[in-house]
């Protein structure tokens, strides 16, 4: 069993074929995924698909990369998050590689997802690009430690991932550890934690090897936990039931399906 920790399948690539991207999860052994929330305006597909199928969840959260992006207030934030298939909050961060200049207003609303996970205890998905000391920075100032949860499409040092480790985050890894290029990533598959590592596709983004350059999609998590099973030296069913058990851990509020 594996678990897809970050996609967005509510995107048109994926959403116009959506009973061929669950077979094909079912038929890689994919039995859940995560749907993560980016927009006010789309929050409602993320939702739908949770509410629609037993093995699918949602999160609530405004991606950091728009700055014009309708916002969520806390309490919005607070009062979606009680649906009982909202497990987490985000994606939430800081994107200092889209978005330049006074970035005041990503820091407030990075600032607004932490203190709604910590008035709901749902934990944080955490976006960070070309940003990672202000990030971790504002995980400390405002408290995320509180409530923990995963960084996510991790492509930072292992100094930095031992800070969030240290924070009780988690780390989840995308296809670009498959990539020849990804010796900085590779190096933090090896060294995290087995019971902190979460594996993801961030489809239709990202596509692992041998999909790269492809749409990606949940099924191809697979190819991901295969090969940081590799770079760990370690069985695949091992890293499989470990990611998976790792994420029912720390989204305490998602259910478990039968296989």
């Amino acid at each position: 069993m594996l678990v897809d920790s970050h996609c967005h399948i509510n995107f048109p690539d994926l959403a116009a074929r959506m009973p061929e991207v669950l077979a094909n999860m079912a038929a890689n052994g994919v039995s859940h995924a995560m749907v993560i929330g980016v927009s006010k305006p789309k929050y409602p597909e993320v939702l739908a698909l949770a509410e629609a199928h037993a093995n699918l969840f949602a999160t609530v959260g405004i991606h950091p990369d728009d700055p014009d992006a309708e916002e969520f207030s806390e309490d919005e934030l607070v009062a979606h998050a009680a649906h009982p298939k909202v497990v987490g909050i985000g994606e939430t961060g800081l994107d200092y590689h889209w978005c330049q200049g006074d970035l005041a207003w990503q820091h407030e609303r990075f600032a607004v997802h932490i203190r709604a996970a910590r008035r709901t205890g749902l934990p944080l998905v955490i976006h960070t690009r070309s940003s990672a000391q202000d990030t971790v920075r504002l995980m400390r100032e405002h408290g995320a430690d509180a409530v923990g949860g995963v960084m996510h499409c991790f492509t930072e040092s292992w100094d930095i991932a031992r800070l969030a480790l240290d924070l009780g985050f988690y780390i989840s890894l995308s296809g670009i550890v498959t990539f020849k290029n990804a010796a900085v990533v590779k190096e933090v598959a090896q060294k995290v934690p087995l019971d902190r590592l979460l594996v993801e596709t961030d489809s239709p983004y990202l596509a692992p090897v041998p999909y790269r350059g492809k749409t990606n999609e949940p099924a191809y998590v697979k190819h991901v936990a295969e090969h940081v099973a590799e770079l760990r030296g370690m069985a695949f069913e091992t890293l499989a039931a470990a990611t998976s058990d790792n994420y029912f851990r720390l989204f305490a509020k998602a259910q478990r399906q039968p296989a």
